[in-house]
């Protein structure tokens, strides 16, 4: 059931991958003013193919977030959500979804005004904007020295990553926020960062200059929703702390007001490790080291067990969001 507001909340969230649509289903019906701010520097799969075969900007995490905030009937959503099965030959692995992205993309001269389309077309709820309206690459810096480029590759490297920084993909410009974004961020009352891929779907939105100074300059609350478990080739050993401190030390200020970190335990051998290769153990508490980040800590039992794998819980983070927000609102 939708909840109304008379003054709906401004809510940003920004991130990618499968983190940021939990988050804004669960926002969704909630009586909130949504803006999600979503990466385009996936290289792999269906997206990474599409890239580089026409040249745009890679459409599988915006897919997900337009299909989130949708108010489409769930048939629809199945055949925009569906994928072309491994032995269809030159359709294999691409989902219905980015296709049509990919067509609009071509018709309208642009993947900014694509999406802004389907989002009327698919009855979005909300604003959703790409962090840049030209495809990103994504470099990282490891501690050894090498410098590896591309979304899909970073995590295969295995090394420990000291940072990370975007680039355009077919020009030597600096990248540029889309139009709107940074409006959207100095115009939240909050904004959420995650969950999801600290290196990889929250940073490349970050490592967008105009995006950075925006975090640095807005007003909002900035909340970020701590990772429950760590990563293979990005995370290994990570605390929450350390998430955070990364997160810090790539905007070079203590940006972040409050982290959300999940206290309740994943059950020993739950997760299917073959299905779910990327994920290793369970993210460590230092909350010591969180306040010396300088944040408001707000710890609680978020999990939610699925398909022997772990996520948010979006019920139980969207209602610790509004009394962030109910609190802030009282000061």
């Amino acid at each position: 059931m939708r909840t109304y507001r008379i003054n709906k909340p401004k809510i940003v969230v920004i991130g990618g991958g499968t983190g940021l649509p939990v988050i804004l289903r669960g926002l969704k019906n909630q009586g909130a003013d949504i803006t999600a701010i979503v990466t385009v520097a996936d290289d792999g799969g269906s997206s990474g193919s599409l890239r580089e075969t026409i040249k745009i900007a890679p459409p599988g995490d915006l897919r997900n977030v337009l299909v989130s905030l949708s108010e489409m009937p769930k048939l629809y959503e199945d055949l925009f959500q569906y994928r072309f099965k491994k032995e269809d030959d030159f359709l294999a692995n691409h989902s219905v979804g980015n296709l049509i992205i990919a067509a609009l993309t071509e018709m309208r001269g642009s993947m900014y005004e694509a999406v802004q389309l389907l989002g009327k077309i698919m009855q979005v709820d909300g604003n959703i904007y790409p962090v840049s309206e030209k495809s990103l690459t994504l470099h990282a810096e490891f501690d050894d020295g090498t410098v590896i480029s591309g979304e899909s590759k970073i995590a295969k490297h295995r090394g420990s990553i000291e940072k990370v920084y975007v680039s355009n993909a077919y020009d030597d410009e600096q990248p540029n926020a889309a139009r709107k974004v940074v409006q959207a961020i100095l115009d939240a009352d909050m904004i959420v960062l995650g969950p999801g891929s600290l290196f990889t779907s929250i940073l490349p939105n970050l490592m967008v200059k105009e995006v950075g100074e925006a975090l640095n300059n807005t007003k909002a609350e900035i909340v970020y929703i701590c990772n429950i478990m760590t990563q293979k080739g990005e995370t290994e050993h990570f605390s929450d702390a350390n998430h955070v401190q990364v997160l810090h030390k790539h905007l070079g200020n203590k940006f972040i007001d409050t982290v959300i970190v999940n206290i309740q335990k994943v059950p020993e051998n739950y997760i299917d490790n073959e299905k779910y290769d990327e994920y290793l153990v369970q993210v460590t508490h230092d909350f010591n080291a969180l306040r010396a980040e300088e944040c408001r800590v707000i710890s609680a039992d978020l999990l939610k067990l699925e398909k022997a794998s772990v996520f948010h819980d979006s019920d139980k983070v969207v209602s610790e969001l509004f009394t962030l927000l109910y609190d802030r609102k009282k000061k």
